[in-house]
């Protein structure tokens, strides 16, 4: 639960209390939560999918994406898309450093979450993630829809 007390500045703090955090379970059940979306398994790695059209997905290792650490090929990467290269720039600028980009996604609207970073997140932070990579793959008639149902609700 956030709370809107404010610091001497006026900011209102990132988080007072502690929210549940997310899992791949909560990315499971919000993707699959959305109208008309499907979920294709393939190595053991999901996509989300809506009319045809990716969404979010586990991508298999490339060589754009490497631990800084160790020098292996990342094997945990989720694909979101966003709305636009401004909120991808805004994501990125997120100063946890949850979500990153390769080469291979310059110019691309989409940003890269390792799942290990789930847990930096909060359910309510991956909803709005799910939600905003549906809306940009969804057809225009049911987004407008489902957005006219979450304003009634």
């Amino acid at each position: 639960m956030k709370t809107a007390l404010l610091d001497r500045s006026g900011t209102p703090p990132w988080r007072l209390v502690s929210q549940p955090v997310a899992t791949m379970k909560d990315l499971d059940g919000l993707a699959l939560g959305m109208p008309e979306a499907a979920k294709e398994v393939e190595g053991g790695r999901p996509t989300y999918k809506v009319h045809g059209k990716m969404f979010c997905f586990h991508r298999s290792r490339r060589k754009d994406a490497v631990d800084p650490e160790t020098g292996e090929l990342l094997d945990d990467v989720l694909v979101f898309r966003v709305a636009d290269l401004g909120v991808k720039e805004m994501l990125l600028s997120d100063a946890r450093g949850v979500y990153f980009t390769t080469p291979h996604w310059d110019g691309y609207s989409a940003v890269l979450v390792r799942i290990r970073d789930l847990d930096r997140l909060d359910r309510e932070e991956l909803r709005d993630l799910v939600e905003e990579a549906w809306l940009t793959r969804a057809q225009k008639r049911l987004a407008k829809a489902w957005l006219a149902g979450r304003r009634e609700s």
